[in-house]
């Protein structure tokens, strides 16, 4: 394993999450002076679509450096949600240092605004964030040893599915809002024609899905036990043939 390698891939994110962290921080004094709460305060159609764009930028910065920093698919993937999972960690780290918040792991955060704005106690993305590095590192243990990490179509499955069902319980909240005051004109930033969160000027997070967010947990771990179970029974059998 070449710890040079895997270094810098965690120094890199820790960065991008001091650089999140600063722009939040820059957005909150401009917008929310007297501390970040709910309802969300519009943005200006530019300051949106900047806003979206810059989310978009950000998966794509992780996701270059992952795919930059290995040669299979495995380690491509596995390099890419260490560095994701790192990133979001250090984010709140850093705005706990910085502005003393979040005041709980329990306090609602606005988590992401593509395709819409997803929200949750801040645990929630924690949490998400701890499972994607244990993966992460399961990958990267079992490809530095030699063994072939290529996922089967089973993991493939259980990881995707588990992932949508997370995003479902992120955004759950919204759309029952949405649905709840029948509303029609959602904002587009791609547009940059108008406000962003206009739609959300009177919604305040009142339920967040954790049978959702446990269900799609439990996916996710489960496609965890099943590779590495794969993995270390075809170690096992190796070496029992050998024998």
């Amino acid at each position: 394993m070449k710890i040079k390698t895997y270094f810098w891939l965690t120094t890199f994110s820790m960065a991008m999450g001091f650089m999140e962290s600063a722009v939040v921080i820059y957005l909150r004094q401009l917008y929310y002076p007297d501390g970040f709460q709910f309802p969300l305060v519009p943005l200006e159609a530019g300051i949106g679509l900047v806003e979206f764009l810059r989310e978009a930028a950000t998966i794509i910065m992780l996701l270059g450096i992952g795919i930059l920093s290995a040669k299979t698919t495995a380690l491509r993937l596995a390099h890419f949600i260490f560095c994701f999972a790192v990133w979001d960690l250090c984010y709140y780290l850093f705005l706990w240092i910085f502005l003393d918040w979040p005041a709980s792991l329990f306090t609602w955060d606005i988590l992401f605004l593509i395709p819409v704005p997803w929200v949750g106690p801040v645990i929630a993305p924690c949490i998400v964030s701890i499972t994607m590095i244990l993966l992460a590192l399961s990958i990267i243990h079992f490809q530095h040893s030699g063994i072939d990490t290529s996922l089967k179509t089973k993991e493939w499955s259980l990881f995707s599915a588990g992932s949508f069902v997370i995003i479902l319980s992120f955004i759950w909240d919204y759309y029952r809002y949405i649905t709840e005051v029948k509303l029609h004109d959602i904002s587009n930033p791609l547009t940059g024609q108008q406000n962003l969160f206009t739609e959300l000027k009177d919604y305040v997070p009142a339920d967040f899905n954790w049978f959702l967010f446990v269900t799609g947990e439990s996916i996710l771990l489960l496609g965890i036990s099943s590779f590495i179970y794969r993995i270390t029974k075809g170690i096992t059998n190796t070496q029992t043939g050998k024998q």
